[in-house]
Formats: structure tokens, C-alpha cells, sequence
């Protein structure tokens, strides 16, 4: 008796997705071999894969996974002037505040500030230090200070980084 069309192209199909998955590793030891239109069982052979070295692996993070500036400080000092606006904490970063890229630095930079001076923690200073932080250091990385202004509006960061860092008005 001649063998099912159907069962002869559904076996067909079994052994070419058999073969196109070979090279995407080992077989799924849960399944069962696939069956071939005979009814025999084909193995498929178990390829290595391929793995990262450590080198590789932080090669493609750009996330850095060991921070380089621990227990340096990211804030050398601040300054308060006057300006025809009021008041104006300048913000001295370090070479180290500059450069880190690693996760949680604006937090710690931002309470170095606050331990320096706890003035400074008023609404939307946060907001444009963060601004500062993600956007000017990218802009302008040797910028030598930051501005900060307490009596900018707190608009939200959002606004904050489409003010250019300054909300409430240009920097005067």
C-alpha cells in the first residue's frame, strides 16, 4: 500500500526543520527524533556552541559590571553666586564625575553634593543636575562647571532636558 501524501510531506517537513535547526544547537532532549518518511528515527548530531570569553563578554557590555571610580569622589566642590536671577550653585565635577558611565553614579554624585551642602536638595535642582549629569557631560565633557538654580521652576526632567537644562529661562 502506497504511504500517505500527507504523512510523506509532513515527514518531508519534519526532516527539513530537523536539518535548519541543526545549527542552532542541540537537539531538545524532551523531544522525540524527528521520524523520517521510512518511519527510521534520524539523530541529529549535537554541534558545539560557540562561547564568550570574559574579554568578549564586557566587549559588548557597555554597561560597565565593576565600577572604576569606587570610592572616589565624583563632586570636587561648589560654589554659590548671584546672579541677576538669584541664587546659583556652581558645580565643580571631578575627572572621575566626568568620565564614570557606571550605574547609579548620578545618585551618588548627587548626594556628594548634598553632603557638601544640603541647600542645594530643593525642588528642580535634582531634575537639572541629572540633566547635567546625562546630557551636558555628552555635549560639552570638559565643560568645567554645571549651573544649578534653585529658583528655576520644577517642571519634571523631561521638560527640564528640553529647556536645555534650564528651565524657567536662558542662562544669563
Amino acid at each position: 500500500m502506497p504511504a500517505d501524501p500527507t504523512s510523506r510531506v509532513a515527514g518531508s517537513f519534519a526532516l527539513l526543520c530537523t536539518a535548519l535547526l541543526a545549527g542552532c544547537g542541540p537537539p531538545d532532549p524532551r523531544e522525540p527524533a524527528a521520524a523520517t518518511a521510512a518511519g527510521s528515527t534520524t539523530v541529529v548530531p549535537e554541534i558545539p556552541r560557540p562561547t564568550a570569553t570574559p574579554a568578549t563578554d564586557v566587549a559588548r557590555s557597555s554597561t560597565p559590571v565593576v565600577d572604576p571610580y569606587a570610592g572616589m569622589p565624583l563632586i570636587d566642590r561648589l560654589a554659590w553666586t548671584s546672579t541677576v536671577d538669584g541664587p546659583r550653585l556652581v558645580v565643580h565635577p571631578t575627572r572621575a564625575g566626568r568620565d564614570t558611565t557606571f550605574p547609579g553614579a548620578a545618585d551618588r554624585a548627587w548626594r556628594e553634593i548634598n553632603t557638601l551642602d544640603p541647600a542645594a536638595d530643593t525642588p528642580g535642582m535634582w531634575d537639572q543636575f541629572r540633566c547635567h549629569w546625562e546630557w551636558a557631560r555628552l555635549i560639552a565633557p570638559d565643560k568645567p562647571t554645571w549651573n544649578l538654580e534653585p529658583w528655576r521652576p520644577p517642571v519634571g526632567y523631561d521638560a527640564t532636558v528640553g529647556a536645555a537644562c534650564n528651565p524657567g529661562g536662558p542662562e544669563r
